[in-house]
C-alpha cells in the first residue's frame, strides 16, 4: 500500500513541477510552452530538452484540452493524452523527489 501511496506522490509532484515550470515561462516570455525549439545552436537545443522534459504533462494537457487536433475528439483520445500525462508527471516526479531527498541527504 505504501508503494502506492508514494507513486500517487510522485505523480502529483511530477505535474505540479510541470504545471508551475510551464507557468512561469508564459510568466517570463508571454507565449505558452510548446514542443518547438527554443532557439539554434547547442544551447538551444539543451534548453528546449530540459524545458520539454519538465513541462511535458502540462502541455499535452492543454492542448488535448484547448485545441482539437483531430477533428473528433473522442473520449479515448482525451483519455489517451490524460494517460500519457499521468505517466509522464510519474517519472519525472520520482526523478524530482529523488533529486530533492538526495539533496536533502547532503545538507
Amino acid at each position: 500500500m505504501s508503494d502506492a501511496v508514494l507513486l500517487f506522490y510522485c505523480t502529483l509532484v511530477g505535474y505540479v513541477a510541470s504545471g508551475i515550470t510551464a507557468s512561469f515561462f508564459r510568466l517570463v516570455t508571454s507565449k505558452p510552452a510548446r514542443f518547438t525549439p527554443l532557439s539554434s545552436g547547442y544551447v538551444g537545443t539543451m534548453s528546449t530538452f530540459a524545458l520539454c522534459a519538465l513541462t511535458g504533462p502540462a502541455i499535452i494537457v492543454e492542448m488535448a484540452v484547448t485545441r482539437s487536433l483531430p477533428r473528433e475528439n473522442t473520449p479515448a483520445w482525451f483519455a489517451g493524452c490524460f494517460v500519457v500525462a499521468l505517466l509522464w508527471s510519474a517519472c519525472s516526479g520520482v526523478v524530482l523527489v529523488a533529486l530533492m531527498y538526495s539533496i536533502g541527504n547532503t545538507i
